[in-house]
């Protein structure tokens, strides 16, 4: 992986997430390109994240689900490597330019996406995958500008049928349930919830919390059932 990245230049880095660098490669037989994170493995949630996203994603196939293609633990090294996303995280689409670049049917196509990846990872795998972080900047598009959800380091498993167990409050503010805030339980349910404000996210191109003028925060959720009545 160090060949394939050029040493983890800074020059291909491809963005900075809470507990590793994500960097983009090639790999040297097939010259097919690739997305390395490098895991932080001085924390332990980084260490908890690396064998979420193995024990998840790594066993899912979804056209709409990112795909781990590999994983590496050498020398205190923790690697996950992925397809390699061209056009980058939605929310840069969304927020990073002057102007708005998607259009409707673009967005659209996003959304739909998504939510078939949801559906795939809560009811038509072996198990229920909950993903508990569901956002924009968690979506990355392919060549085609195709929604695939990635970053599985929440990510929590269970068998259908049963209840799952969680009692601590995971994922980003503007996102969470209130039930999961109240209870800490995350289910397919406070997914769904997280999806429905992606959907907005998207829809609106307003983030889930945003500072105003008046350096109050505007709540997206507040904001469109007020103007919806």
């Amino acid at each position: 992986m160090c060949k394939a990245t050029k040493g983890f230049k800074d020059k291909d880095l491809l963005g900075i997430g809470g507990f590793g660098k994500v960097y983009k490669g090639v790999l040297q037989t097939s010259k097919s390109e690739i997305a390395v994170k490098r895991v932080s493995h001085e924390s332990r949630q980084g260490m908890r994240e690396f064998i979420a996203e193995i024990v998840s994603i790594g066993r899912l196939r979804h056209r709409n689900l990112v795909q781990l293609l590999g994983y590496c633990r050498r020398k205190g090294e923790l690697l996950l490597v992925y397809d390699y996303m061209p056009n980058g995280s939605l929310d840069k689409f969304l927020y990073g330019q002057d102007k708005p670049t998607l259009d409707w049917a673009t967005r659209f196509q996003i959304i739909k996406g998504v939510a078939s990846g949801l559906l795939y990872q809560h009811e038509d795998w072996e198990q229920v995958v909950i993903h508990r972080d569901i956002k924009a900047s968690n979506v990355l598009l392919d060549h085609e500008l195709n929604g695939r959800l990635g970053d599985f380091g929440l990510a929590r498993l269970y068998d259908h049928g049963t209840v799952p167990l969680t009692t601590q409050v995971v994922g980003t503010m503007g996102y969470l349930a209130p039930e999961l805030v109240r209870t800490g339980k995350a289910t397919t349910i406070t997914d769904v919830f997280a999806f429905g404000i992606f959907l907005l996210e998207v829809a609106c191109g307003r983030r889930p919390v945003d500072s105003i003028a008046s350096g109050e925060e505007l709540i997206l959720l507040d904001w469109v059932v007020e103007n919806w009545r």
